[in-house]
This record gives structure tokens, sequence and C-alpha cells, in this order.
């Protein structure tokens, strides 16, 4: 069965950086549309980055050109490299795995992924 691992969040000042890892099992991650989700309290998840099996990215308005998806298929990793970050950015990212073929926006909406980590934590204080 597929399992995903999220790790590497904690807590940093604006302007800082952090890279999430998303370790999967019972998978490959390059064969999967994948991508990050993140989700603050009181609002909806969003899509922040995805990344299809052939290599196509998508990004957030709110993250491109700070964010960076990318895996590792020897690792069967996937990441997020985050950037001059904001405050906005607090919130509970999830990594998210789908068999689905899917390009573009569609990346970013979350009913299309069957699977799901648990989530960690990024806080972002000004």
């Amino acid at each position: 069965q597929v399992q995903l691992v999220e790790s590497g969040g904690g807590s940093v000042q604006a302007g800082g950086s952090l890279r999430l890892s998303c370790a999967a099992s019972g998978m490959t991650v390059s064969g999967y549309f994948m991508a990050w989700f993140r989700q603050a309290p009181g609002k909806g998840r969003e899509g922040v980055a995805g990344l299809a099996s052939f290599g196509l990215t998508a990004y957030a308005d709110s993250v491109k050109g700070r964010f960076t998806i990318s895996r590792d298929n020897g690792k069967n990793t996937l990441y997020l490299d985050m950037n001059s970050l904001k405050p906005e950015d607090t919130a509970m990212y999830y990594c998210a795995a789908g068999s689905e073929w899917m390009a573009g926006a569609r990346l970013l909406q979350p009913e299309v992924y069957r699977n799901w980590g648990q989530g960690t934590q990024v806080t972002v204080s000004s």
C-alpha cells in the first residue's frame, strides 16, 4: 500500500528557508503525479506545487519564484524547497500522490489525489 511520510517542517523567521521531504513507499515517485498542498487554520486545502510523472511542474501564484518542487528517484522522495518564506506561508503542508493523468492547474486540485501524508507544520514568524 502507498505510504507518504513528510518531514522537514519547523519554525523560521520571515525570509528564511526550509526543505520539506516526502518519503514514499509502495509506489515510485517517478511513476506518479505528486504535489504539495497546505492548509492554514480556518482555511481550505491549497495546492502549492505539483510535479507530473513526465516532469511538468505547476505552482500556485503565491509561491512562484520562491518554492521549487523536485524528486529524487533513487531515494524515492519528493521535495519542496521553500525560500524567502513569509508569515502567510504558515500552514500544515501535505504531500499527495495520484495515478490519474493530469497537467497544468489540475496538478494543484486536491480532489484528484488519492494518497496523502500526515502533514508537517511550517511556521513563519515576522
